[in-house]
This record gives structure tokens, C-alpha cells and sequence, in this order.
């Protein structure tokens, strides 16, 4: 069912709760704050409560902060959101920020050169946020102020409560080792580093270390806690006791103990050092409480990461099993749409709700990944753009739309993106949606020496673009959870990635072109990385590669097969062949004859 979660975030509201905000920081006397997008957790995705940016100024998407000062507030976004932020704000009120081209010290510097008192909300920024910006302003007069009470909070009189989900089981043999066993490999871990114990604060670390599930963030199937997890195994989990039932309490078992949210400072303060903290995930205050006391902080990583982004050998064949299930969806919706769109009668809204609802006729559904992502004409050059009621635009015959979604099942986590023609194809479209495919399918061949990360390989997916003097302004792709977050760190193919690609990785293979007020592009598919069989006459060095995941056909009416060399076409007419292999069986007659013509050779 269609959602429109834009309704409380109107561009007019911006500019009267921005002057109260504004005498709020004059009677606390600061000269500014800082209003991130993000939670304790420090997840990408945040509770109603904690939607803070989106309340104060209208920006909806899913990264960027405001700065709020006596005569000027800027608003940070990256380049997935340059269109989007200009659609959303009152301009008149806030200034869109091209960050991180823009870094928030220099601006600050030049906004305030006489200095000033700016303040931020402890529990919503990382000890490596506060310790970067701190930097920046060095010299300059300006100084960083943690508040003990948010002062958003403080105007904002229909604040929602906060998350209160139930949480549930998310059984072994989906998650391929049992919860016990996970902790006791970390706390060896632990003790081989010398640490006592570790703060996890991240939500989707907690359920993959305990193997629960919730419902606390939309579309993310995750319970918000906080835990400690300490040398010996055993693990104090801070979180609202009402999610968790009988059963779920006897899963966690005797080496867990559940507390209150409201005891996790004190237990902070109480801690034997060393204790691992991880300076880009666990808010400030998590530091500041433990140092407080004298106690050893051990600056590290989440434990959790890095096992977590390698999947077991049973969530593979759960996403595989996912993937089969959503792509048996996704071309029964792409039938649908390829006789239903050309009449002139859909709307933006309308193939959402319909997409959503050929997923949840598999009966399999748990719910949508995140927000279907779906761009009609000039909408699709707005990298994540969310239909709402005041958005919705026709889909019209003669345009491209932009189409990218996903699934949340028990067994795993889908995300793809096609970009189909309605009806008679733009010409202009034909030669950059080439090109986009030409770096999916670079990444989808590529081998590589074991030891390279995400940055070596994302230049592969942007050289057809670069060739044409083009480019897109996102990652090339991001990590997946299994079962868990779509978006899932810590590894990457983007050029600001130096985690190495280990098998059992999963990804999304997702280059894009986009023109302003005319159409976007995009073609994603999910990927796994695994060992490269050795090849005849090959060095004698361990190489890795990418296994497709994702089976649902590419629109050939938009590519001019002119630009493909031999190995590209090969290639698609190949992937199209597993396609209808893979799929063909399962769907219903009518989308079948569909199929068949989608995955011809080109």
C-alpha cells in the first residue's frame, strides 16, 4: 500500500519552525545548532521521532544536516539530492549546501567570522563527526557546544513516541550460526586485542550478533538497542523490555541480559577499561560518559561489521531464494506495466501501488526494502526521488521511467532498478542508457586480485560515461544485509572506498545517468563476490569475481546495439538466456510470452 511520508514535511511549515528554533537557541544562548538526518543508532534510516531535518526543513532524503544560525541556514546534501532539496525547502528560509564539495567548518567560517557558540545534540553525532568539525574551526573563534537536552525536541509539540515494535526470532538455519556462537567468536576477538568489552550501538550490528528481527525503522526489519558485549561472551542489551516476548526472551538465552534504555549511561560509566568504541558509528556521548570516568576507550571498528557483510554460506542461499521469488515479481509487474503504461492512464502512484502488490502475491513479502524510487520523465533525474500526493506525475507515453525497489522476505533482501521505455522510445536516451549499461555489464565480467575494494573497480562502471563526457553523482554501488538493511556497510563500490571485497560480500551493481528536467537513468542488479575459478595459462594469484544475483530483463528497446562490442552483447544475450531459464517456469501465462520477447537475442 502507498505511503506518503511527505505529508508532514511541507516547505511551508519550514520557515515558522526554523524562528522558533531560532529564539529557542537565543534563550540557550547559541549562536547556532547543528540538525543532522540521523538517530542514536546512527543508521540511514530514522524513526518518525527522530526525523528531525525533515520536520525543521521539508528535506525528506535520506543524508544531509542543517546548520542553523542567526541569519542563515544551510542545508547539506550530497549530490543524490541537489534537485530533490530545491523541490522540498522554502529557499526564501534555507540555503541548499553542495556538500561535501562544501565542508561544514569553512562555511561556518565564513558564516560566523566573528565566532560563536553552535551546538549539537551529543547522542546524534559520532566521535569522529565532532572530532573532523572540530578541527576545521581550529583557530576560528567558533566553539562546539553538546547540549543535554536537543532544543528541536524542545519546539516540536507533536513529536512522535518513540519505536516500540515488537521484536522477533530470526531462525539459524536462515542465519547460518546460532547467536551464542557469534558472541563467543567476538569476545575471543575481544580478549586477543585486550579489551574488556565492546558498546554496539549500531541496530542492524545487534540483530545479526542476537539473530532478531524487528519492525522499529521502516522498511528496515530492525529492533533499536543498545548493547555491551563483554570479553567473556555475555552481552547486556539495552532496550525497551515491551518487544520482547516469553519466547524471544528464552532465544536470547541466560548469557544475555535485557535492561532498561534509561540504564545504558550508568552502565557506561561503570565499565572496566579498555572498551572498544567505534569513532564512526557510536554517538559522542557514548565516549564522553565512558572517558568521564578515567576508563580507557579502545578506538576500533564494530565488531560486528565485518563478519556481518560476509554472508554465511545459508543467507546466500537464502538471498538467492529472495531474489528468485522477487525477480518472478518483477517481470509479471514489467508485463503489466509494458501493456498498461503506453494507454496514458498510470501515474507515478499507481505503478508503485501496483509493484508493491505483485511482491506481496508471492505471499512471501515481509515488506518493501525501502521507499520505491519510481521517476517518470524528468522525475527520474532526481536520484531518490519519493512520489508523494503533491509530486505524483502522469507516466506518459514517449518518456522513460525510472523504477527502483525492493523486497524484505524472511530469507533475504532484494534491490533493483530497471529503466523501461512507455512506448515509443526518446531517441536521445538511447545513447547514454548504453552507456550505463556498458559499465553494468564491465563490473558483471570483471576478475580481480584478491586484496582490491570498491574504489579500484568503480571506474570500470563510469568509463563509457567518462568517454562521452558524462558521469553520475552516486556510489556505483553499496553493500546489502541479508535479511537486514539494504543499504549495509562497510564495504562498497564507490570511489571513496578502501574496504577490500571478500567472498560472501554482496552488492548492488548500479550505474545512472541523469538530465536534469528531462529523464534518469539507472540499471541495477545485486552481485556476490566470489572466488574466481583459474583460468588456462593465468598467473598463479587467487582472483575474485561477481555472481549475479538478480534475473529480470533489461530493456533492449532503449540500447543502440551500435555502441556494444561483441563480448557486451555476448554478455546480455547471455544474461537474458538465465533470465528466462531462471524465471521463465514460474510466471503466470500471460507475463510468460512477455518473457520470451524481453530476453530474445539482441
Amino acid at each position: 500500500m502507498f505511503q506518503d511520508f511527505t505529508a508532514q514535511s511541507r516547505p511551508q511549515d519550514g520557515p515558522p519552525r526554523l524562528a522558533a528554533l531560532r529564539a529557542r537557541l537565543a534563550l540557550d544562548g547559541l549562536d547556532g545548532f547543528i540538525v543532522p538526518r540521523a538517530d542514536a543508532h546512527q543508521g540511514e534510516y530514522v524513526a518518525p521521532r527522530d526525523a528531525r531535518l525533515a520536520w525543521l526543513t521539508g528535506f525528506t532524503g535520506s543524508a544531509g544536516f542543517c546548520i542553523v544560525l542567526p541569519r542563515s541556514a544551510g542545508v547539506f546534501v550530497d549530490g543524490r539530492y541537489r534537485v530533490q532539496v530545491r523541490a522540498e525547502v522554502d529557499l526564501a528560509a534555507f540555503t541548499p549546501v553542495d556538500w561535501p564539495e562544501v565542508k561544514p567548518g569553512p562555511w561556518l567560517r565564513k558564516a560566523l567570522p566573528q565566532g560563536g557558540r553552535i551546538g549539537f545534540d551529543p547522542w546524534l553525532h559520532t566521535q569522529k563527526d565532532i572530532a573532523d568539525l572540530e578541527e576545521a574551526l581550529e583557530g576560528s573563534g567558533l566553539v562546539l557546544v553538546p547540549c543535554a537536552h536537543n532544543p528541536v525536541d524542545a519546539i516540536w509539540p507533536d513529536q512522535p513516541p518513540p519505536p516500540a515494535a515488537p521484536a522477533r526470532i530470526h531462525p539459524a538455519d536462515l542465519a547460518g550460526c546460532d547467536s551464542a556462537t557469534k558472541r563467543a567468536d567476538l569476545a575471543q576477538g575481544l580478549r586477543a586485542a585486550g579489551v574488556q568489552a565492546a558498546v554496539i550501538t549500531l541496530a542492524d550490528s545487534l540483530c545479526w550478533l542476537l539473530n532478531i528481527r524487528g519492525a522499529d525503522i521502516p522498511r528496515n526489519p530492525v529492533v533499536q538497542a543498545f548493547a555491551i558485549l563483554h570479553d567473556t561472551g555475555h552481552l547486556t542489551l539495552f532496550a525497551d523490555g515491551a518487544k520482547f516476548d516469553a519466547t524471544l526472551r528464552a532465544h536470547l538465552g541466560p548469557e544475555v541480559t535485557l535492561r532498561p534504555p534509561s540504564a545504558f549511561a550508568a552502565a557506561l560509566r561503570s565499565l572496566p577499561g579498555p572498551v572498544l568504541v567505534d569513532p564512526a558509528s557510536a554517538p559522542l556521548q557514548v565516549s564522553a560518559e565512558i572517558a568521564g570516568e578515567g576508563t580507557e576507550i579502545h578506538w576500533a571498528q564494530d565488531p560486528c561489521i565485518l563478519p556481518k557483510a560476509v554472508k554465511t554460506g545459508a543467507e546466500i542461499a537464502g538471498m538467492k531464494a529472495a531474489h528468485a521469488r522477487d525477480a518472478v515479481a518483477m517481470v509479471e509487474f514489467l508485463a503489466w506495466l509494458d501493456t498498461e503504461a503506453p494507454k496514458g492512464a498510470l501515474d507515478e502512484i499507481a505503478v508503485v501501488t501496483a509493484l508493491e502488490g505483485f511482491r506481496r502475491a508471492s505471499n512471501a513479502l515481509t515488506e518493501i526494502s525501502f521507499d520505491t524510487i519510481c521517476g517518470a520523465g524528468p522525475h527520474g533525474a532526481i536520484v531518490h526521488y519519493r512520489v508523494s500526493e503533491a509530486t505524483n506525475r502522469p507516466v506518459r507515453p514517449g518518456e522513460i521511467l525510472l523504477v527502483d525497489s525492493g523486497g524484505q522476505y524472511v530469507d533475504g533482501t532484494t534491490d533493483i532498478t530497471r529503466t523501461v521505455a512507455v512506448g515509443p522510445v526518446p531517441e536521445e536516451a538511447r545513447a547514454p542508457f548504453t552507456r550505463v549499461l556498458q559499465g553494468m555489464i564491465a563490473l558483471s565480467r570483471i576478475r580481480w586480485p584478491k586484496g582490491l575494494s570498491g574504489r579500484d573497480l568503480d571506474p570500470l562502471a563510469r568509463a563509457p560515461l567518462w568517454m562521452a563526457g558524462q558521469d553520475y553523482d552516486h556510489g556505483t554501488g553499496h553493500g546489502v544485509g541479508a535479511a537486514l538493511c539494504v543499504h549495509e556497510g562497510p564495504a562498497r563500490i564507490s570511489r571513496i572506498s578502501e574496504v577490500a571485497l571478500r567472498p560472501g560480500m554482496i552488492l548492488s551493481n548500479e550505474p545512472g545517468y541523469y538530465r536534469e528536467g528531462a529523464f534518469g537513468i539507472r540499471i541495477e542488479n545485486l552481485v556476490l563476490v566470489r572466488e574466481a575459478a583459474a583460468l588456462p595459462g593465468a598467473d598463479d594469484r587467487a582472483m575474485l569475481e561477481f555472481e549475479t544475483l538478480t534475473w529480470v530483463p533489461i530493456d533492449r528497446r532503449l540500447i543502440d546495439p551500435a555502441l556494444l562490442s561483441g563480448a557486451e552483447r555476448a554478455w546480455l544475450d547471455a544474461y537474458h538466456a538465465e533470465v528466462l531459464r531462471h524465471v521463465g517456469p514460474h510466471v503466470q501465462d500471460g507475463a510468460r510470452g512477455w518473457l520470451t520477447a524481453a530476453c530474445a537475442p539482441l
